[in-house]
């Protein structure tokens, strides 16, 4: 067994049927998932066991998980049916066959399934590239699905989904109509699920997302865009476990998010103070500046866009 020593700015390579697939895992499922996603290699043995340490996803998430709220989450990875359609079908599989908690390690070892290696092993060309520190800092479980779905779509610049699909990829909506649909408001739709999503992807993650909820037959909502902007440069963050782990995050955090905002444009003195005084004020009018452009407003220069309405609220 090897330990697994996962940094966050490790790359995931994520099968798109894996992306794609229906199925409603909590936060905290989603989180083991790819933290086991981050530590695959392509010429593992079949047999390998991957150790998942618990302080890894609390350094980068900053939350912090009991042993409870791991037993249920990785019992649910056990016994949840996990579909993916394929050619020649909807396939349904189980992706993991062995969880084993190490007392008093603050981990666990992880064994996937036979059946499912090729959702994570046959990539070739086929896969999302992701960010672990990205995907993990979205505390939403539908923020984490939708930054996969962003990712996916990066280098065309969007996709669009049938509403009722897309809601039964993020396990909103049974196919076969045994449950309840959730959210079946368009209003609650956005407010419960696709904004807070919005929000944290555009302050967590690499990329801008939209979304774009349309009427194409008649009178109600029945499909919606994902829009996928720019991925921001961001700060790699190399983490010292044994040194003063908290004061680390606490720097990392403030130089992403000066990173973040030099990426649109702005100079680093500006970067600096708004990172540290407007950080909300920023995301919400980088957030006002994404709709704009969306519903098609040109604005070429971002960066002298948002130092205008910041020098007007008197932020510079």
């Amino acid at each position: 067994m090897e330990t697994q020593n996962t940094l966050p700015e490790k790359k995931i390579r994520q099968h798109n049927t894996i992306t794609s697939g229906r199925y409603d895992f909590s936060a905290c499922q989603l989180d083991v998932l790819f933290m086991l996603l981050a530590s695959l290699k392509e010429d593992d043995d079949p047999s390998k066991v991957y150790n998942i340490r618990v302080r890894d996803i609390e350094l980068i998430t900053g939350r912090k998980w009991n042993y409870q709220q791991l037993k249920d989450g990785n019992e649910g990875l056990m016994s949840r049916v996990f579909e993916v359609q394929e050619a020649e079908g909807l396939a349904q599989v189980v992706l993991f066959s062995k969880v084993k908690y190490l007392d008093g390690t603050g981990s666990f070892d992880m064994k996937i399934n036979q059946d499912a290696r090729p959702y994570f092993f046959e990539l070739k060309n086929n896969f999302t590239l992701l960010e672990l520190k990205s995907v993990l800092g979205c505390t939403s479980k539908h923020a984490k699905r939708l930054y996969s779905l962003a990712c996916q779509w990066r280098g065309t610049g969007g996709h669009t989904y049938g509403l009722g699909e897309f809601k039964e990829m993020l396990g909103l909506k049974d196919p076969k109509g045994k449950e309840s649909e959730q959210y079946t408001k368009v209003s609650m739709f956005k407010k419960q699920v696709l904004d807070i999503a919005k929000k944290q992807i555009n302050e967590n993650t690499d990329i801008i997302f939209d979304y774009e909820l349309l009427k194409t037959r008649g009178r109600s909502f029945d499909t919606i865009k994902l829009f996928c902007g720019f991925s921001k440069p961001k700060l790699q963050m190399e983490i010292d476990f044994k040194g003063d782990i908290e004061q680390q995050k606490k720097n990392g955090e403030l130089l992403q998010k000066i990173e973040n905002i030099k990426a649109i444009g702005i100079r680093e003195d500006l970067a600096e103070l708004w990172a540290v005084k407007y950080w909300k004020e920023f995301v919400s009018e980088k957030n006002n500046l994404i709709e704009q452009m969306q519903k098609g407003k040109p604005i070429e220069d971002k960066a002298a866009y948002l130092a205008g309405i910041f020098k007007k609220k008197g932020h510079v």
